[in-house]
């Protein structure tokens, strides 16, 4: 087990952006790489997961909110892929009261835009439209789905290709990745049965969230 957590370990520092799922093979990690450091908390994060069995043997992902990336792991602790998502507009770690409701009829205020931290059992779904998605909280609408058309102004393309994780905040809350990726990771990974997602906190340690997690090693 060590041995396997060392080789992912190494590739997920590699990992700033999206790459196709061929060059993901944990087989296939080189050295760590200096600019590696905005993935270090998502790694930590991983390690205790995988050491303390919390996701229950089914695929995980982590959605590191600072970072504004999100990186899905098979169910042994196999690294698939990492990206860079969208996220809530709002900075916040919580949903607010009836936000399931106001996003259903179309009544969202700004403070509601926020992508809430914690531990999420998820189940493949669709929404209202038919779009298929991976539920995080079906009753507060919170889901994983791909980058969608939006209003011009939003430059939500741009704000995907950035390399600033500020530029990222732009959604209703929901996390939002692009379509490629969506369909090559989400999609085979999350999208077919049970899985974990951890939204690591924006306003706090995320040891102080998980402590059962913090685990020495």
């Amino acid at each position: 087990m060590r041995h396997r957590i060392t080789v992912w370990a190494t590739a997920l520092t590699l990992l700033i952006a999206f790459c196709p799922p061929a060059t993901l093979a944990a087989s296939e990690a080189v050295a760590p790489s200096a600019k590696s450091a905005d993935a270090q908390p998502a790694l930590d994060l991983a390690l205790r997961i995988v050491q303390s069995g919390d996701h229950g043997n089914v695929p995980f992902a982590i959605v590191d909110k600072q970072a504004a990336q999100i990186t899905v792991y098979r169910n042994d602790g196999t690294l698939v892929g990492t990206s860079t998502v969208l996220l809530g507009i709002t900075p916040g770690d919580a949903s607010m009261p009836g936000v399931g409701y106001r996003t259903q009829t179309g009544q969202l205020r700004l403070e509601d835009r926020t992508t809430p931290a914690g531990r999420f059992d998820t189940v493949p779904g669709r929404n209202l439209t038919g779009e298929a998605v991976v539920w995080m909280d079906y009753g507060t609408a919170l889901a994983i789905h791909r980058l969608r058309p939006a209003p011009v102004h939003e430059k939500r393309v741009q704000r995907m290709a950035s390399g600033n994780a500020h530029d990222k905040r732009i959604s209703a809350g929901c996390v939002v990745v692009p379509e490629a990726f969506y369909d090559g990771i989400i999609r085979p990974l999350l999208g077919n049965g049970r899985a974990v997602v951890y939204v690591m906190p924006e306003s706090t340690p995320w040891q102080h969230m998980w402590n059962l997690l913090a685990l020495q090693y």
